[in-house]
């Protein structure tokens, strides 16, 4: 939260600080707004080389099962995990919980993407099933959802952990926040396979 706090801070301070340079520059003072501009970029490369430090040295986290990873009231947990042998490799059953803690609107979750880490550093993907539940399902205030994804990993791999990630731009912002499980180089928050 402080960090998310301090990203939303760095970005409102860079805006009002470029709005600044502009105004000197169409006023003439050229020099000046040239100088603000290079503080600005300074700052900026100093707060990005702060997130990839902090991304680079940190472990990825381990995450229980059943615990909710939330963005805002949404929240998604991975509830189960089973396998079994299949032609050539393993197929992973996993059960994930969707759930709203919202009281008085109804939401969804956009960009959601799952996927098993192999042991041997692999992302396997799910298997496409049209009739599973969408990670983007509308949730009225308080509904919980449960679904379940398939995955195959093929060969003597064997899977790692279950990540739950974001792509696309709601990925963006987490990005950027220090410390953030989806930080620049950060390695994944994950749900290891018993």
């Amino acid at each position: 939260m402080l960090f998310e706090l301090l990203f939303i801070a760095v970005v409102l301070a860079a805006v009002a600080t470029s709005g600044a340079a502009l105004v000197q520059a169409l006023r003439g003072r050229l020099r000046q707004s040239m100088r603000v501009v290079a503080w600005v970029c300074l700052s900026l490369a100093i707060y990005i080389g702060i997130v990839i430090v902090v991304s680079l040295v940190s472990p990825g986290r381990v995450v229980g099962i059943g615990d909710p990873r939330c963005s805002d009231e949404w929240c998604i947990a991975v509830m189960g995990v089973s396998r079994s042998p299949v032609p050539g490799g393993t197929e992973y059953s996993v059960a994930f919980q969707l759930s709203s803690r919202a009281r008085g609107v109804s939401q969804r979750e956009n960009g959601v993407v799952v996927y098993l880490i192999g042991s041997r550093g692999r992302r396997h993907l799910a298997e496409p099933d049209a009739t599973a539940v969408p990670f983007d399902v509308l949730l009225q205030p308080g509904q919980t959802v449960t679904t379940t994804r398939r995955f195959r990993v093929l060969g003597e791999e064997r899977a790692l952990g279950v990540v739950v990630g974001r792509e696309g731009s709601n990925a963006i912002p987490g990005r950027f926040i220090i410390g953030s499980d989806e930080s620049l180089f950060h390695r994944p928050a994950m749900v290891r396979v018993p």
